[in-house]
């Protein structure tokens, strides 16, 4: 009997997220994006990736590694993504690590794309964040550790969080229309 390998598992669970079944077809776009954007990028692949900090400058676009890597911040209501209403899923722009669906996306009028969770336990990692005199608590990427943005109480139902994320770190892939229609069904269901 084939024991499914974790990557497996991860994109079950991200297909499960999504209300639709996994396709061989995302495996195939997800190395073909892996090239693109340096051999870390990859939608399926959840491996660590360790890499120093020169070696990310190397592969990342100034803006991304700023935010990714220095822990920058856009500015708010200035991100592609801010008031987005596209229904699809959302990805590490470092490392293609799956984070959020939109599905989980709410206007929260602070200027940054919001979510109430990440699209699994194991997409995002936290750490205290005490610069710039605030106790904050800072959302990573869980495959790469980029800095993604913060994490409030401040969100709705049904977590209460408000993960507050920049869009420069953003990838983002727009459901097919079969997804959308799938996603409303389910919707209907409930």
């Amino acid at each position: 009997m084939h024991e499914p390998a974790e990557s497996d598992n991860f994109e079950h669970l991200i297909s499960h997220q999504l209300n639709r079944p996994t396709l061989k077809s995302d495996k195939k776009k997800s190395m073909e994006e892996g090239k693109k954007k340096g051999e870390v990028y990859s939608h399926s692949d959840t491996s660590k990736v360790n890499l120093t900090d020169d070696e990310w400058k190397k592969i990342l676009p100034p803006e991304v590694y700023n935010i990714a890597r220095e822990k920058g911040t856009e500015w708010a209501f200035t991100g592609k993504y801010w008031n987005s209403n596209e229904k699809g899923t959302y990805y590490c722009a470092a490392c293609g690590h799956p984070l959020f669906v939109s599905n989980a996306k709410f206007e929260s009028s602070c200027g940054w794309p919001s979510f109430f969770e990440p699209v699994a336990k194991a997409s995002v990692i936290y750490a205290p964040d005490n610069s710039h005199g605030m106790h904050r608590t800072e959302v990573l990427c869980g495959r790469c550790r980029s800095h993604l943005g913060h994490v409030f109480d401040d969100g709705p139902p049904p977590t209460g969080l408000r993960y507050c994320i920049n869009s420069v770190i953003l990838d983002f892939e727009q459901a097919t229309e079969a997804d959308k229609q799938y996603s409303e069904k389910g919707k209907e269901k409930e």
